[in-house]
Parts: C-alpha cells; sequence; structure tokens
C-alpha cells in the first residue's frame, strides 16, 4: 500500500511559480512511474506531467499546455516527488493531484494505483 500526501499549493499572481511536492509512503515508490494531474471545477481530470522510476530510465512527459513552464522531478531516496510551477496562469488554477501506478495507466489513460487527496492552487490574474 502507497500512501502520497500533497503539500505546497496556495494562492498566486500570474505569472508567479510555485512547487508542489508529494511524499509516499512505503518502499515500493521506487518501482512506479509518479504523475501529477488537475482537476478544474467543472472539467474532467487531466494529466499534467509524469515521470517514470530512475532504476528504468527517469523520463518525463509534459502536457502541451504546461511544457517549458512545469518541470517534475523525483527524489526516491526521500520517496519524494516535485512539481515545480513557473509563470502561472489563471487557467492553471486546479486541484493537483500527486499519483502513483504504471507508465500507460497515467500517460495514456490518466489514470493510476494510488492518489493523493489533492492540493489547490489558484492563480489570480
Amino acid at each position: 500500500q502507497v500512501q502520497l500526501v500533497e503539500s505546497g499549493g496556495g494562492l498566486v499572481q500570474a505569472g508567479g511559480s510555485l512547487r508542489l511536492s508529494c511524499v509516499a509512503s512505503g518502499s515500493m515508490l521506487l518501482t512506479y512511474t509518479m504523475g501529477w494531474f488537475r482537476q478544474a471545477p467543472g472539467k474532467e481530470r487531466e494529466c499534467v506531467a509524469a515521470i517514470s522510476p530512475i532504476w528504468s530510465d527517469g523520463r518525463t512527459k509534459y502536457a502541451d499546455f504546461v511544457k517549458g513552464r512545469f518541470i517534475i522531478s523525483r527524489e526516491d531516496a526521500k520517496n519524494t516527488m516535485y512539481l515545480q510551477m513557473n509563470n502561472l496562469k489563471p487557467e492553471d488554477t486546479a486541484v493537483y493531484y500527486c499519483a502513483a501506478g504504471i507508465w500507460r495507466d497515467i500517460v495514456e489513460l490518466t489514470n493510476a494505483k494510488y492518489w493523493g487527496e489533492g492540493t489547490q492552487v489558484t492563480v489570480s490574474s
């Protein structure tokens, strides 16, 4: 069983930055692809970014709408994943969720085996 806890959300002005963190319990984290998802009110959940296990190839994938602005990373020794969000826009406002699972589920199916409870990110114009 893996438990995920996000932090780092908040209110920021457009153009600002935030860094989200996700701390995982359980040593099995090393085997999972990790991802960040978001869901805005009235909209479907969407995958923001994903990163495969470091022992695999550590490859990353980003949604087009965050490319060049967001950076996903992980420190498996600390059971922690990060999402550095730069040049934030009002349309980035959403609840951001940390997730763990397999690459195909996260990247192609917008699904995961484990989910955090989410952290709110609000970007004011």
